[in-house]
């Protein structure tokens, strides 16, 4: 008998159905009961773009009050659904329980009027959501431009519930007919969004155009109907290589794929956070949160971070101290923020046992009998990170000593993503080159995992291309001379 089950739910109608039994992922042999979404494909899929209509007759203002409603309703105390995902993703997430508990306790603000508003603003624009923005160009011609919705498949990842409330948020404001294709690792909160949204106000065109299903990643027989630009215009995918690569077979003319892939993240500290032991001890108990928040399971933790120290004796000196108060910090962390990997993972620990050893090249500041709790920090005795970057998870980050900070800026790569940098003038000062060698979010040293949904991602801008840009153009055949007219003495040009 599976653990639980996970109706199929399509555009406000909740499908029990629980034919098929899948894995949840947990490692612990739980499994959980789903439709067969391949009897529902004529109903998953939507074929008839102007049904998308009803959603503009809300006006923003209208969307604001759904999803703050929503929000104050994905309560953890007094909502079944919002709880028993939970639960499940207690099971199934590598992250603790404090550290999952205070993430479905918080995420639902995100949901928050003020919030929303700060996305659409940011993000879009809220004239291009509501209407159709005119502007005049050069030669005279007048334009019209508006943002308008289509209907999307969102594959998402499972790590954390943000990502459900970030889809269901993106997909509301811009008016999107949305799919979700929920992960093993978290089958359960989209669809207790879901749920709730059906329970709050079931005819709502929200509701009426959100459907939250499970089928195994790779199912033909159901990606074959649904990745087609008749049924759907974007794709928006969370994942690595392979899954991009197998989405990526459906694609062509009128399908457009948004990826949000797997991401590094690292931290460029100053020769500034060594100017005395205050300074390094503060320094250093921020650069703890931004490696051990979430237990460092998301993409924006820092896991290789560069020091300006010099790599001199005295310089190996100060990165050694510095990096022991870094992992002193760790400890220290709110059990909210961290509170250590439900797994750690047993290829790392072998890696870090057998760099122990090796003094001349390597400090490993652990407890080495708890190494699965506490962590670790490895400062390198040289300008050289580890050979396993890639594995560092589970509260493990490198330091590497620098004479010059800006010779980390040769290390980004496009899949660089957050950089954590102290002290703030060398954030200003190394933006610019940084970005140019991939790195896409700047933050003061500290704030890693204390991200908002109202700037771009992954350095892209997922909400501007969720939507459709919809030109009308109105031109005055006494200014703007059409091509069936005579030439006259004003050149005329021509755009294709």
């Amino acid at each position: 008998m599976a653990d639980f089950r996970v109706p199929l739910i399509i555009r406000g109608t909740i499908i029990d159905d629980y034919s098929v039994t899948h894995g949840d992922r947990s490692g612990q042999g739980r499994s959980f009961e789903t439709a067969d979404v391949r009897k529902y494909i004529k109903q998953l899929i939507n074929s008839r773009p102007i049904s998308l209509m009803d959603m503009y007759e809300l006006s923003l203002e209208d969307i604001y009050d759904f999803l703050h409603e929503l929000g104050d309703r994905l309560d953890l105390d007094t909502n079944p659904y919002w709880r028993e995902a939970f639960e499940v993703s207690c099971h199934a997430s590598n992250l603790s329980r404090p550290v999952m508990e205070h993430c479905y306790r918080t995420c639902p603000t995100m949901l928050h009027r003020g919030h929303v508003r700060d996305v659409v603003e940011n993000r879009i624009g809220s004239q291009y959501l509501e209407g159709w923005v005119p502007s005049k160009l050069a030669d005279g011609r007048l334009i019209n431009v508006r943002a308008v919705g289509s209907r999307s498949v969102h594959i998402i990842a499972g790590n954390v519930p943000v990502v459900s409330i970030a889809t269901v948020l993106r997909s509301a404001i811009t008016r999107n007919d949305a799919i979700i294709k929920a992960p093993s690792n978290d089958p359960l909160s989209a669809n207790a969004i879901a749920r709730t949204m059906i329970d709050m106000a079931p005819d709502h065109p929200l509701t009426k155009h959100l459907t939250v299903a499970y089928w195994k990643g790779g199912d033909e027989e159901v990606e074959s109907m649904v990745y087609q630009p008749q049924n759907v215009e974007k794709i928006v995918a969370w994942g690595g290589y392979s899954s991009i690569r197998h989405i990526s077979k459906y694609l062509g003319p009128g399908l457009d794929l948004i990826t949000l892939d797997p991401k590094n993240s690292t931290t460029l500290i100053g020769k500034e956070a060594l100017a005395d032991e205050e300074t390094m001890k503060e320094v250093a108990t921020r650069l703890a949160a931004d490696v051990g928040g979430w237990d460092q399971e998301a993409c924006v933790n820092a896991r290789v971070m560069f020091l300006e120290s010099g790599t001199d004796a005295v310089g190996i000196g100060k990165a050694n101290r510095f990096g022991r108060y870094v992992f002193e910090a760790m400890q220290n962390l709110p059990k909210t923020t961290s509170g250590g990997p439900v797994k750690f993972d047993a290829e790392l620990k072998s890696e870090i046992q057998s760099i122990m050893p090796l003094k001349d090249f390597y400090n490993v500041i652990t407890d080495p009998d708890r190494i699965e709790k506490t962590g670790a920090i490895i400062v390198s005795q040289m300008d050289e990170q580890v050979d396993f970057p890639k594995l560092l998870y589970g509260r493990v980050g490198n330091i590497v000593p620098l004479d010059n900070i800006e010779d980390a800026i040769a290390s980004f790569s496009s899949a660089t993503q957050t950089v954590g940098i102290f002290p703030d003038s060398l954030r200003a000062k190394l933006r610019d080159r940084a970005a140019l060698m991939g790195g896409q979010m700047f933050v003061p040293i500290g704030y890693a995992i204390a991200g908002t949904m109202a700037t771009p991602q992954d350095g892209i801008e997922a909400e501007r291309r969720m939507c459709r840009w919809v030109v009308d153009s109105n031109c005055d055949s006494v200014i703007n001379p059409g091509p069936w007219l005579e030439p006259t003495s004003v050149k005329q040009s021509s755009m294709i």
